[in-house]
């Protein structure tokens, strides 16, 4: 596997951008940013919960901590491709982020519970705990055109552009492509600001004077409350 980042402590600030917007703040952020090394990606995640949702529920209720547990590749992968398994925690707004590389068909053998890791570690060790306290399985699969960028004067300020947004919920394995229904109006833009610290000073103005401001903003939770959830209760009562 490539030598990459596998552990993050971070803020991330996400905003909604119109096509307008997001044309004109890439032309105020030339000289200030750089490609970072997954410049241009398809970004697939597939998305773990137990069968009712609880761990997306929980999250949506703005707990002071929560967690999920996803499977993120960089393009579509084939059966030895490289995915990440990460626990994505957040606590009091801070981000903390735990991730192992493994190939495709080795994380799907693993979280099903027909495999051990291929290797063992401290990040396997919570992975474990998490499985045996959470009976989760694939839920969604979120996929997105990506471009992603870094500050020239700081390489832990990265900023990102994620156009295309796209989810299902069946053939959940990254290995089946990106294919999915739209999840945001045409031509809307999701960007994020990942930085370990406060924004910069010329950040900040800029935002400000294109009138860009963030919010609160879920991929999962968004597919979840929109689309899934109104399936889920239907079931539900149906089954009963």
């Amino acid at each position: 596997m490539g030598e990459t980042k596998l552990t993050f402590e971070r803020y991330e600030k996400k905003y909604l951008l119109s096509r307008g917007q997001y044309e004109a703040l890439r032309r105020a952020l030339e000289g200030r940013i750089v490609p970072d090394r997954y410049f241009k990606s398809t970004v697939c995640s597939l998305y773990y919960d137990t069968d009712d949702f609880a761990l997306i529920r929980r999250s949506i209720e703005a707990p002071v901590y929560k967690e999920k547990l996803r499977v993120r590749s960089y393009n579509v992968p084939d059966g030895d491709g490289e995915v990440f398994v990460e626990l994505k925690k957040k606590y009091r707004g801070m981000v903390y982020k735990r991730r192992i590389a493994m190939r495709a068909r080795e994380a799907a053998a693993y979280l099903a519970g027909e495999a051990p890791p291929p290797e063992r570690s401290q990040m396997t060790r919570e992975l474990d705990w998490f499985l045996r306290s959470n009976r989760v399985a694939p839920k969604v699969l979120i996929a997105c055109d990506r471009t992603a960028w870094v500050a020239k004067d700081n390489g832990e300020l990265r900023i990102t552009f994620d156009e295309n947004l796209r989810w299902r919920t069946d053939a959940l394995d990254l290995t089946r492509g990106s294919a999915g229904e739209p999840l945001l109006p045409p031509g809307e833009v999701l960007m994020e600001i990942k930085m370990p610290g406060a924004s910069p000073m010329w950040l900040a103005r800029l935002l400000s004077d294109q009138a860009i401001f963030p919010r609160g903003f879920s991929k999962y939770g968004t597919c979840y409350q929109n689309e899934i959830l109104n399936d889920y209760f239907n079931g539900v009562i149906k089954s009963v």
